[in-house]
C-alpha cells in the first residue's frame, strides 16, 4: 500500500491577505522590525508556505517614536553607493531619524527579509508613515500589539 501525502499550497491568490495596523510609538527597532517580518511573510498563519507570498499587509505608524538601545543614534551607520568612483555615501541613525525616520524601518525589515525575487514582491506590502495619520483607513487596518 502506497501513502501519499496530499498538502495544499497557498499563493497570494489564494490565502486571505488582511491589513494589520502596528504602532511603533516607543517599541524597539528590532523587536518591531521582526514583527513585522513574520507577518510580511505570513509565518504567524497555519498555511505558511516559504516559497510563496501568503502574508498580510502591514502599515507602521509613528515611525519618528521608534526605540533604538545604547548609542545606535551616533553609532549605527547606513551605506549607499552612487555607482560612481569614490560614490559612497553614509548617515547616521540619528540623522536619518531626523530626515526620513520611515527608512529606518523599512531598512532593517528589507534586511530580514529572503534574499530573492520573493523580497521585492513582499517589501510592497509595507507602508511606514512618520505620524498617526495613514492613508489606508478604508482597507480597515486591525490593530496589532508587539508582544
Amino acid at each position: 500500500m502506497k501513502l501519499t501525502k496530499t498538502t495544499k499550497q497557498f499563493d497570494s491568490k489564494t490565502a486571505a491577505q488582511k491589513w494589520v495596523l502596528i504602532d511603533a510609538n516607543g517599541e524597539n527597532l528590532g523587536r518591531l522590525a521582526t514583527r513585522v517580518t513574520e507577518i510580511l511573510r505570513g509565518k504567524n498563519k497555519p498555511q505558511f508556505t516559504p516559497n510563496n507570498d501568503c502574508g498580510d499587509f502591514v502599515v507602521v505608524i509613528n515611525a519618528e517614536k521608534i526605540n533604538l538601545t545604547g548609542n545606535k543614534l551616533e553609532d549605527k551607520v547606513y551605506f549607499h553607493h552612487s555607482q560612481y568612483i569614490s560614490g559612497i555615501k553614509s548617515i547616521t541613525a540619528g540623522n536619518l531619524m531626523k530626515k526620513k525616520p520611515e527608512d529606518i524601518i523599512y531598512k532593517a525589515v528589507k534586511s530580514m527579509l529572503p534574499k530573492s525575487k520573493l523580497s521585492n514582491a513582499l517589501i510592497t506590502k509595507l507602508k511606514v508613515y512618520k505620524g498617526e495619520n495613514h492613508p489606508h483607513q478604508a482597507q480597515q487596518p486591525v490593530k496589532e500589539e508587539i508582544k
